[in-house]
């Protein structure tokens, strides 16, 4: 029981507790307070629609339902008042004046409640509503004091004039009370604004007119007596100015003269000094250019002792570099003549070679003709089968008129080969009595000339050797061919004539002896053909043995003749030796790419003949152009092969045998001299290498740039830039 008692204690604690809160919360939302310049005014009640307003500046309990309550703005306001132009304001003379007056009022503490019973709370606030209640009675207020008033004294009695429309208007404004008044805006109107037909403008126009021209009377007057005592006094100063400036002029004068006496006389003195001066100057110059001279001679004979000196070390050294460069010359010419030398041998090699397989290509062809014959032979057998029937009548009835005319014709054959074979013969025998003569007659020159041409009598020897080979080889092969196309014609003859005999054996009896000695006849005509060509060829080589042993004569005694001459004449002959002989050497090669040339057309030709090539510019232009290109690459080859050099810048960037190891080398070098990616792309190769030049390190990296250089100017490619060559990607 005591511990419900206790909660129910609790309960009734808690609940009186929430009440009490309840209510202070409630009386609390009910109170309000007011603000600075606002007053509170609570209306209603328990009397009903005759309960007095209650107005506090502080605070007000509301009860809701019960009570409302409404706040009044109770700060200072102001109304302005302005009357310009023709509705300026009318004063004691008759002048108008342009005035903007403002009004401060406020709504008196006391007087609340009838303002807000009067106007209502909103309203009382609101400055526009308070303008149209009060502005028609100030405005009337300042039309009576202003009428009271002079214009002049609105300026001069401004604080009498505030005071007079303040008592006007009175302090008392049914709960507003005006605090002050203050003119903002005062001046004349113009009388431009002014009405001429009314009498107070006239009246005011009239006096403005008057004041006007008299103060400017006035106004003149003064200024032109101000004019006359300045004038005055300019003339009164100046005269005072020229009397100073003339006494200033004649103290400078005076002082002028005292000046230039003293300077003239300080002059004097000066130059007198410097007259000794430059004596003492002049001899002490005149003596150092003695002694300046003196060891000029001095010097410049130490100088030219020395420069003699020099000239002779130059010289030593010179001679010591020449004999050098002599020797270092001396040495690779020979390495090149060795060179030369394995090289001739290497194509004469190739040349063989070259023999072979024309012998063997003789062989195959041989072979090929017996086969095409054997198959000529079954054809004609079989033809011969066809025909057999029809051949037999017509053989019987033509036989005796074919025997005489076949056995006629192979006589006539037969004489004419003689009369070839002949004719042959004499004009061999001819050409060998005239090769004798040209050898006896060249061996006679070379005998008086063989002192002068002993040199080049040898190279050409060597040559003609050569030469002569091959045209001994090239005659052994011609008479092989006509041998064995003579052979494989009169085994061809021979198998049609025995076809033909076993298509009709009386007939064919006679037109195989017919065809026989027909064979034969041409047979001998063939052989004869071959040996008068043999017996060119051993003509022609008779013929140049003796002309090597002439040449070799003379060889022998040329080289008696050096034995007598002085070592420059030996050089100089030894050098036009070697000029001869690469001239030949460089004659043969040419010959050689000649027919090497000659091939590769051949199988450029056969290549494209079955293109279909569109050519873009003309036949001609693409001629020019494809011409042009392997002429530039004929020279490039030779420049790179003639230079050691060049030989090593190509070793350096193409060791990889192929386009990109060449961009890597390219770049690699390149990398190392400060080029950019950008300076690939817009720098044109010549403006390139001329960069590399000046950041080159070495002399080897400076010998290749200018190798470069060289290789640029002859594939005119200098003007381009690498990117367009594929160098840079």
């Amino acid at each position: 029981m005591d511990g419900i008692g206790g909660a129910l204690g609790l309960t009734t604690i808690g609940i009186v507790s929430f009440v009490i809160i309840f209510i202070f919360a409630f009386i609390v939302k009910m109170y309000n307070k007011a603000s600075q310049g606002e007053v509170l005014v609570r209306t209603g009640g328990l009397g009903g629609a005759d309960a007095k307003p209650r107005v506090s500046a502080s605070g007000l309990f509301v009860v809701p339902v019960i009570h409302r309550l409404e706040k009044m703005d109770i700060r200072v306001k102001t109304i302005t008042i302005s009357r310009t132009g023709s509705e300026g304001l009318v004063c004691k003379d008759n002048l108008r004046a342009d005035i903007k007056v403002t009004f401060f009022v406020r709504v008196n503490v006391d007087e609340v409640a009838q303002v807000a019973k009067s106007i209502g709370c909103d309203r009382a606030s609101d400055p526009d509503t308070l303008k149209d209640l009060y502005e028609p009675k100030f405005a009337e207020a300042l039309k009576t004091v202003g009428k009271q008033f002079e214009f002049v004294q609105l300026y001069t009695a401004r604080k009498e004039f505030n005071l007079a429309i303040v008592n006007t208007i009175g302090t008392d404004l049914n709960g507003y009370r005006l605090e002050d008044c203050a003119i903002d805006f005062l001046e004349q109107t113009p009388v431009d604004k002014l009405n001429d037909s009314n009498i107070l403008d006239a009246e005011g126009i009239k006096k403005i007119t008057e004041l006007t021209a008299k103060q400017t009377t006035q106004a003149n007057l003064i200024q032109r007596d101000k004019e006359k005592t300045i004038k005055q006094q300019d003339v009164e100063a100046q005269e005072t100015i020229l009397n100073l400036e003339r006494q200033k002029v004649e103290a400078e004068e005076r002082q002028r003269k005292e000046i230039e006496t003293m300077r003239a006389r300080e002059q004097a003195e000066i130059m007198k000094i410097r007259e000794e001066e430059r004596l003492k100057s002049e001899k002490a110059r005149i003596e150092t250019e003695e002694a300046v001279q003196i060891a000029e001679e001095n010097r410049l004979r130490e100088v030219l002792v020395a420069s003699k000196n020099k000239e002779k070390t130059d010289a030593v050294e010179s001679e010591r570099v020449d004999q050098a460069r002599l020797l270092e010359e001396t040495e690779k010419e020979r390495i090149v003549e060795l060179a030369q030398i394995e090289k001739e041998r290497a194509l004469e090699q190739e040349r063989k070679n070259i023999q072979d397989v024309i012998r063997e290509r003789v062989s195959v062809e041989k072979a090929v003709v017996a086969e095409q014959e054997k198959t000529k032979d079954l054809q004609a057998i079989a033809e011969a089968d066809r025909n057999k029937a029809v051949a037999l009548k017509n053989a019987e009835r033509d036989a005796e008129a074919s025997l005489v005319k076949e056995i006629k014709e192979a006589e006539a054959a037969k004489e004419a080969s003689k009369l070839e074979s002949e004719r042959m013969m004499i004009e061999a025998k001819a050409k060998e009595s005239a090769a004798v003569h040209d050898a006896e007659a060249m061996k006679t020159l070379a005998d008086a000339t063989a002192a002068e041409a002993a040199a080049l009598g040898m190279s050409e020897a060597q040559v003609m050797e050569a030469k002569a080979s091959a045209k001994e080889k090239e005659a052994e092969a011609e008479a092989a061919m006509v041998e064995l196309t003579a052979m494989a014609e009169a085994k061809g003859i021979e198998a049609k004539g025995v076809a033909q005999a076993e298509a009709d054996r009386g007939q064919g009896n006679v037109d195989a002896e017919v065809l026989k000695k027909k064979g034969l006849a041409q047979a001998e005509v063939i052989d004869a053909q071959a040996d008068a060509k043999e017996k060119q060829a051993m003509i022609d080589v008779k013929v140049l043995n003796e002309k090597l042993a002439v040449e070799a004569a003379g060889i022998e005694k040329k080289a008696e003749a050096m034995k007598v001459l002085d070592p420059a004449s030996v050089a100089h002959e030894e050098f036009r030796l070697r000029l001869e002989q690469d001239k030949e050497i460089e004659l043969a090669r040419i010959d050689a790419q000649k027919i090497v040339a000659a091939e590769q057309a051949g199988v450029l030709g056969e290549a494209l003949k079955a293109s279909n090539i569109d050519i873009i510019g003309g036949e001609s232009m693409f001629f020019d152009k494809l011409t042009s290109s392997i002429t530039t690459g004929k020279a490039i080859d030779k420049v790179v092969g003639n230079s050691q050099t060049l030989t090593e810048v190509k070793d350096r960037f193409f060791n990889g045998g192929n386009g990109n190891d060449f961009k890597a080398n390219f770049r690699s070098f390149i990398s190392q001299f400060g080029v950019s990616s950008d300076d690939l792309r817009t720098m044109t190769i010549s403006a390139l290498l001329m960069k590399l030049t000046q950041n080159a390190k070495s002399d080897s990296d400076l010998n290749t740039i200018r190798q470069l250089e060289n290789l640029s100017d002859t594939m005119g490619v200098g003007d381009k830039t690498p990117e367009s060559l594929g160098l840079h990607e």
